[in-house]
């Protein structure tokens, strides 16, 4: 049940994603991303800040150093990602962001020794498949920015791989603020660098900004990093993948941007993987998690 529930949530967090792209694209139209990023995330902290004080259980150096690694990763794939858009284009950006599901599997493999299920080698396949076709239209030409975007992929697989590890041994709402804590600062000083206001009062960004800060972030965070806690790094990454196919659904329903052929057959390969990643085997789920080997402890600590 625990499971299920995991995977629900997990799926609401990513249809929220999906959903504030468009947001979140329409607003970079009239504002540095960086300062957006900033605005966003110290808003964010602002309000987890005392939930986590309230609801929380102690904040200790080690979880204050896990958070930092987390909000550090998850930086770095803002960062790489939006740096990408200006080389290569959104869909081979949202392609090669998206091969995470093929970077986790093989990063904890190598590194915690992990089972990976036949179930769940079919659902990669399927999840890459289906983002070459949504976000490729079937076609690909490779540039130099699609290295930044392959960079912001190991960064996202590496955030998703220590979420996992962490959150099963430290208090996840005290995680969950500092790695927002962490992403805001670092936007900040980035906005500062390049010279850009951010303290300034902008009211046509207001509802998306809060919309981004509340839901997106401080709710779409705080469920990762506590559901994580039940749910293999694998499967999350399966889940997430339906990021894309949530932002074309409600960029077709609310600017009528059409998905076409390819991107239609790509989404339901991608809800067909999701799926069969949810619905392991019972000897799947009894092997998903076996005694995680001393190189796993080093890196939870």
């Amino acid at each position: 049940m625990n499971r299920f529930k995991a995977a629900v949530l997990l799926i609401t967090t990513t249809f929220f994603w999906g959903v504030t792209f468009t947001l979140v694209k329409q607003a970079l139209e009239s504002v540095d991303v960086f300062v957006f990023l900033a605005q966003r995330f110290m808003l964010a902290f602002a309000v987890i800040l005392p939930i986590s004080y309230f609801r929380g259980g102690k904040l200790d150096r080690h979880t204050i150093r896990q958070g930092c690694v987390m909000g550090s990763l998850l930086f770095g794939a803002y960062a790489f990602q939006t740096v990408a858009l200006i080389y290569t284009s959104a869909s081979n950006t949202g392609f090669l962001t998206g091969l995470n599901v093929v970077m986790v599997p093989l990063i904890s493999t190598l590194m915690l020794r992990h089972h990976i299920s036949g179930a769940i080698k079919c659902a990669v396949a399927l999840s890459v498949a289906g983002l070459f076709l949504l976000c490729g239209n079937g076609s690909w030409s490779f540039n130099l920015g699609d290295l930044l975007a392959a960079i912001c992929a190991v960064c996202v697989s590496l955030h998703l791989i220590y979420t996992g590890e962490y959150a099963r041994r430290s208090d996840y709402y005290w995680l969950t603020a500092v790695q927002l804590g962490v992403v805001a600062v670092l936007s900040l000083i980035f906005a500062v660098a390049r010279h850009k206001p951010v303290f300034v009062w902008q009211p046509q960004l207001l509802g998306t900004l809060l919309i981004c800060s509340l839901i997106a972030t401080v709710f779409a965070f705080l469920v990762q990093t506590s559901m994580q806690r039940y749910i293999s790094h694998t499967n999350t990454a399966l889940i997430f993948c339906t990021e894309p196919v949530f932002a074309a659904l409600y960029a077709w329903i609310v600017i009528d941007e059409r998905l076409g052929f390819y991107g239609l057959i790509g989404a339901l390969l991608i809800l067909g993987g999701m799926v069969l990643s949810i619905l392991p085997s019972r000897q799947d789920a009894e092997t998903q998690y076996d005694d995680i080997p001393e190189l796993g402890n080093k890196i939870a600590e």
